[in-house]
């Protein structure tokens, strides 16, 4: 198991850091080898169930996550979602956290608890350095596009 935790300053509104970083099938535009798709109606809300499909054939894996916490940011004031991973072979939840920046930007937290099942906790310090970078990259791309 890895925890980590990503911080990122954007230019954007809270509101529409929000926006990029919960559209969730936007994520696939920034993560390589990877589909998302929304199995519940819209708007996005507490019970809101989504997977990430990522890799190639018989490489590939599903990752289905539920949005168990959702507080979209109100009067330029943070905002935070909660996902719990339910899948068989990534497990553990992540946190999305955007709070107004001093510069009427916005900050944007991440945090993460990540499970990969089979693997032994020798390579919890080589997942948590790819899990950053990985995660950063996407978090990156996701405040970047419009």
């Amino acid at each position: 198991m890895v925890l980590f935790l990503l911080e990122r300053l954007s230019p954007r509104p809270v509101d529409e850091s929000w926006r990029c970083l919960t559209d969730w099938p936007r994520h696939a535009d920034v993560v390589p080898l990877t589909r998302v798709t929304v199995l519940t109606p819209p708007p996005t809300r507490e019970g809101t169930v989504f997977v990430a499909r990522s890799g190639a054939g018989p490489l590939a894996f599903e990752d289905p996550m539920e949005v168990v916490t959702w507080q979209p940011p109100r009067d330029e004031g943070p905002g935070t979602c909660r996902l719990v991973k339910r899948g068989t072979f990534v497990t553990g939840w992540a946190e999305i956290e955007v709070r107004p920046a001093a510069d009427g930007g916005s900050q944007v937290l991440w945090r993460e608890e990540l499970r990969v099942r089979w693997l032994p906790r020798a390579a919890d310090r080589p997942l948590r350095w790819a899990a950053r970078w990985m995660f950063g990259r996407a978090l990156d791309g996701l405040l970047r596009r419009d």
